[in-house]
């Protein structure tokens, strides 16, 4: 039920889009580095289901746009492109809600876990670069010559399968640099890697 061409090429190209530096792979970087890998779980709880939730609606939501007025399609691309440079410029100068704290911050070190799941789908459903991303890259690997729902489980599962390994790594890594973050010139130098990846990301988007 599935095209294996198109399965074979979606999941190297889903995969470079997860690994990205966004809200929620700095949300997983930043609670790993002050709550630990184990408790920063109940939070990728939350973001998995607000991403299944994201893609459903928004492959929904995409043909009903490009049938009915391809030009708005067009322009939330533009839209999502130029949110993500910003975001990246943000980053790069250690400014905004993305980029990481040049100190330790516990504000999360208290949270439930039900408030860590709520902030995890939260961070997902309100991420443009969720839904910008899914409407541009996942109907191009829609056979349309094949029944929809199957496929789009098939993606969808995938997908999640690819975001807790890249929410695992973010988390994994946030816990291994808890120790030098507390040097403000290294997190500034990774505020600024992250920032430069976001803002091509961005432009890729736009122009893609």
């Amino acid at each position: 039920m599935i095209n294996t061409a198109l399965l074979a090429a979606f999941i190297p190209t889903f995969a470079l889009v997860s690994l990205t530096p966004g809200m929620c792979m700095t949300l997983s970087m930043s609670l790993g580095i002050t709550i630990g890998i184990k408790r920063t779980l109940w939070m990728m709880i939350g973001e998995l289901i607000g991403v299944g939730l994201v893609s459903v609606l928004a492959v929904i939501g995409v043909a009903a746009i490009m049938l009915s007025a391809p030009m708005v399609f067009t322009i939330f691309k533009w839209a999502g492109g130029l949110y993500l440079m910003w975001l990246g410029l943000q980053m790069w100068q250690s400014r905004g809600k993305l980029a990481i704290p040049e100190t330790g911050d516990s504000a999360h070190a208290g949270a439930s876990r039900v408030q860590l799941a709520i902030q995890g789908f939260v961070t997902a459903v309100a991420n443009p670069k969720g839904w910008a991303f899914t409407m541009v890259l996942l109907p191009p690997f829609l056979d349309d010559s094949k029944p929809l729902a199957p496929q789009l489980a098939a993606l969808v599962a995938i997908m999640l399968l690819i975001e807790w390994v890249a929410l695992m790594m973010y988390a994994s890594g946030g816990k291994s640099l808890s120790v030098v973050l507390s040097r403000g010139q290294n997190v500034r130098l990774i505020n600024r890697i992250a920032g430069t990846l976001m803002l091509v990301v961005g432009v890729w988007l736009a122009l893609g």
